[in-house]
């Protein structure tokens, strides 16, 4: 009996250790990332397959029906400033292919505590008339960045390991950065709706406040909006995954779902395989394949604070005390500047907030065909501790009803998904960390770890393409492309890239 288990064994493990599929390119997750590495090397020429462990694609670009079959409902991601300004993205050009990016009025709100609240429009003067004495600075603020919105993004979502082409654009980013992101930052602006309007987009990097990583993102999410826009995609953030899923089998890439590689050996009859996974994800595949010194920088890779989902069914608008935010595609509830820092404080030591940042967005407000016979989703996260397991649906259902009293008696049905349930949904989301690790200055620049080109591992032929390497979190598609780059100039030898255009 033993020497028949010991051989069962051994066979099994010889089963384990075959390729999958054989392949020029394996790419592991069907993200936004995977999926734009897998468009350009598709493009390429290159026989690509890709291996996701879910049911579906998308990673953070899934939409689905929850409650209601007529309602679909964005279980991540829903507002997508980056897919209309990346450099990825505006050269695969999502109009052309059916995908409808739609610009809410407002880009997005911040309902103050005495009901009042601060409007950053799509038009960049409607918001400086807005903010009173805070518009002047506000136009000295975004107006140079704004003038050359392309290059600040290009600059923004590089892989920032190389000298800027464009000095004078990185000077001008890193010093409006230094500004916001110290606490030279309570100088720029001076009133309370001002300092909270620009404190709701720093408070996107999940952390600690002020910090400079908030303050690039503060500026590049900032000037976004009076240039590209806050858009939501026509359908659900899925369209997007969609219409990449079909370039990539235009070109011949194979998809397999429900298909988990969490051996890399299964994958060993590929050339070259790209993880667009978290680096526990890298870790857990690779095992001791990996050298121990780049095994000892990734698993001390560093995760910030969670989010926690609440998906609504509503029956009516949300009924926002002051009526102009319901002309937002994106509503931050926070407070003022200084109570949105305590909090985030909080969350970033470990602790729970009672009362946390939360992101509000109705979709229906900026894309009506998402609302069905009275019917509509809403999309709420709030920012908690990284691996929290409280239930999000009361605090925030109690935040937004804060703001907006009567929202509760709106409510048809809700779901709530915690930080630690966030995990065991998308493994990428690592204790509820939806951007792929703690957004720092040094992280930022290092992630995932301190080498000269970050997508490329020690192990021939195996790179990590995900939000945990540069540019970081975002749906911008350009970790995929840059590391998709790297995978064609130094395996395939190819140093043209491919035209994305349809």
């Amino acid at each position: 009996m033993a020497l028949r288990r010991s051989t069962l064994e051994a066979a099994l493990a010889n089963e384990r250790e075959q390729p999958v599929m054989k392949a020029d390119v394996a790419i592991v997750g069907t993200g936004p990332n995977g999926l734009a590495a897998a468009v350009v090397m598709a493009r390429a020429g290159l026989q690509v397959q890709l291996f996701e462990g879910h049911h579906e694609i998308g990673g953070g670009l899934r939409t689905t029906s929850l409650f209601d079959a007529d309602i679909t409902h964005d279980v991540c991601a829903a507002v997508h400033p980056m897919a209309a300004a990346s450099r990825f993205f505006r050269e695969f050009d999502l109009a052309s292919r059916g995908v409808r990016l739609r610009l809410p009025e407002i880009s997005y709100a911040h309902p103050l505590p005495d009901g009042t609240a601060a409007l950053a429009h799509h038009d960049l003067e409607a918001t400086c008339d807005r903010l009173g004495a805070d518009g002047e600075p506000w136009r000295r603020m975004m107006t140079p960045l704004l003038e050359r919105s392309s290059d600040v993004v290009d600059l923004a979502l590089s892989h920032q390991r190389a000298i800027p082409q464009d000095l004078l654009v990185a000077v001008r980013f890193a010093a409006r950065t230094l500004s916001l992101g110290t606490r030279l930052g309570k100088r720029t602006l001076a009133t309370e709706a001002g300092k909270a309007l620009l404190t709701g987009v720093a408070a996107h990097a999940v952390g600690r406040l002020p910090s400079l990583a908030s303050g690039a993102i503060a500026l590049l999410l900032g000037h976004l909006a009076h240039g590209s826009g806050w858009p939501l995609p026509e359908g659900g953030s899925s369209r997007i995954a969609e219409v990449l899923a079909a370039d990539i089998t235009a070109h011949g890439g194979t998809f397999h779902t429900g298909c988990k590689i969490d051996d890399l050996r299964q994958l060993q009859g590929s050339k070259v395989v790209l993880f667009d996974t978290a680096p526990k994800g890298l870790l857990q595949a690779a095992g001791d394949l990996l050298p121990a010194r780049y095994a000892r920088h990734l698993s001390r890779f560093r995760h910030g604070p969670g989010a926690a989902k609440v998906d609504f069914l509503v029956n009516a608008p949300i009924p926002w005390k002051d009526p102009d935010v319901g002309l937002a595609g994106t509503v931050h509830l926070g407070g003022t500047q200084a109570q949105i820092r305590h909090q985030e404080g909080l969350v970033a030591a470990g602790n729970v907030a009672p009362q946390p940042f939360v992101l509000v967005v109705d979709p229906a407000v900026t894309d009506p065909t998402r609302a069905r016979d009275g019917k509509r989703p809403v999309w709420a996260y709030a920012h908690v501790p990284n691996g929290s397991s409280q239930d999000p649906v009361p605090m925030v259902q109690a935040r937004i009803e804060q703001y907006a009293p009567g929202f509760t008696e709106t409510v048809v049905a809700s779901r709530g998904i915690s930080a630690r349930d966030y995990e065991a949904y998308n493994p990428n989301y690592v204790g509820g960390d939806i951007n792929g690790g703690a957004v720092t200055l040094k992280q930022s620049v290092l992630r995932p770890a301190p080498r000269v080109n970050p997508y490329r591992t020690p192990l021939r032929g195996v790179y990590l393409c995900s939000a945990s390497t540069p540019p970081g979190p975002g749906v911008h598609g350009m970790s995929g492309y840059l590391a998709a780059r790297s995978v064609l100039r130094h395996e395939f030898g190819i140093r043209t890239t491919p035209i994305l255009a349809p």
